[in-house]
C-alpha cells in the first residue's frame, strides 16, 4: 500500500486563484474602475497597440499601465515616454504568466485610487496567461497578422477567455497568408461572443473603432 501522499497541485492552484480573482473582479466593480487583461504573443505589437489607446482616451479617462515581463523595462518606459500616463513595470521572476494576486499587487504598487481605466500588459504567450484568471473586467488578446490564421486551432484556451480579439498588423495582409473571415470563424465556434477588430498599430488604421469600444465597456461596467 502506498504511503505517500498525492497532492493535486495544479486543482488546488487554480481553484485558489479562481476564488482571490473573483474577489478581486467583485471590488473593482465596487470602486467603479476597469481592468483590461491584454494578451498576445511577443512581438504582436501589445505596447504599440496602447500607445495608439491610450493616447486616444487618455483625455477622457484617467488610466494606469501594469507592465508584466520577466525581465528590463523597456515597455514600461515605452508607455511613460510616449503617452505620459502613469505606469509601473512588473517583473514576474521568471513566472511566464500573471495570476490574481500577482495582479492586486500591481495594482497596489501603481496605486489605484486615482486611476479609472486600468491596463495589466500580460506576459508574452498564449499559453499560461490563458490558464489564470487575473481578475480583471475584461479580457482582450491581440492576433498579429504574421502569426498566421490557424491559432485559435494551437492555442483553443486563449480565444475561448478573449473578450475582444485585435487582429493587428493589417498593414501586411498583402505580405502574409492570413484568412480573417476563417480566423473569425473558428475563435466564433469556440467564443460565440467575441468582438474582432482588425488595426494596425502602426498606421493607427481601426484604432478609433477599438478604442471608442473600449471606452464604452469602461462606462458600462463601472456604473
Amino acid at each position: 500500500m502506498k504511503k505517500f501522499k498525492v497532492l493535486e497541485i495544479k486543482k488546488s492552484v487554480f481553484a485558489s486563484n479562481d476564488k482571490d480573482a473573483e474577489e478581486l473582479r467583485k471590488k473593482l466593480k465596487t470602486d467603479h474602475k476597469f481592468l483590461l487583461n491584454l494578451m498576445s504573443s511577443p512581438g504582436s505589437g501589445k505596447t504599440t497597440t496602447l500607445v495608439q489607446v491610450i493616447n486616444r482616451l487618455k483625455d477622457k479617462v484617467n488610466i494606469g499601465v501594469m507592465e508584466a515581463d520577466i525581465d528590463s523595462d523597456v515597455d514600461a518606459s515605452t508607455i511613460e515616454d510616449e503617452t505620459g500616463i502613469k505606469v509601473i513595470q512588473l517583473h514576474t521572476g521568471g513566472m511566464c504568466h500573471l495570476d490574481a494576486d500577482m495582479t492586486k499587487q500591481g495594482m497596489d504598487g501603481l496605486g489605484m485610487k486615482d486611476i479609472q481605466f486600468g491596463i495589466l500588459e500580460n506576459v508574452g504567450n498564449l499559453v499560461c496567461p490563458a490558464e489564470f484568471d487575473t481578475g480583471a473586467t475584461k479580457n482582450a488578446m491581440i492576433l498579429s497578422i504574421p502569426e498566421g490564421d490557424d491559432k485559435p486551432l494551437k492555442y483553443p484556451l486563449m480565444f475561448e477567455i478573449s473578450d475582444i480579439v485585435i487582429f493587428n498588423k493589417i498593414d501586411a495582409m498583402t505580405i502574409f497568408d492570413f484568412d480573417i473571415k476563417k480566423c473569425e470563424e473558428r475563435i466564433l465556434r469556440l467564443n460565440p461572443n467575441a468582438k474582432f477588430f482588425p488595426i494596425s498599430a502602426k498606421t493607427g488604421e481601426g484604432v478609433d473603432e477599438l478604442a471608442d469600444y473600449l471606452f464604452d465597456l469602461y462606462k458600462k461596467n463601472t456604473l
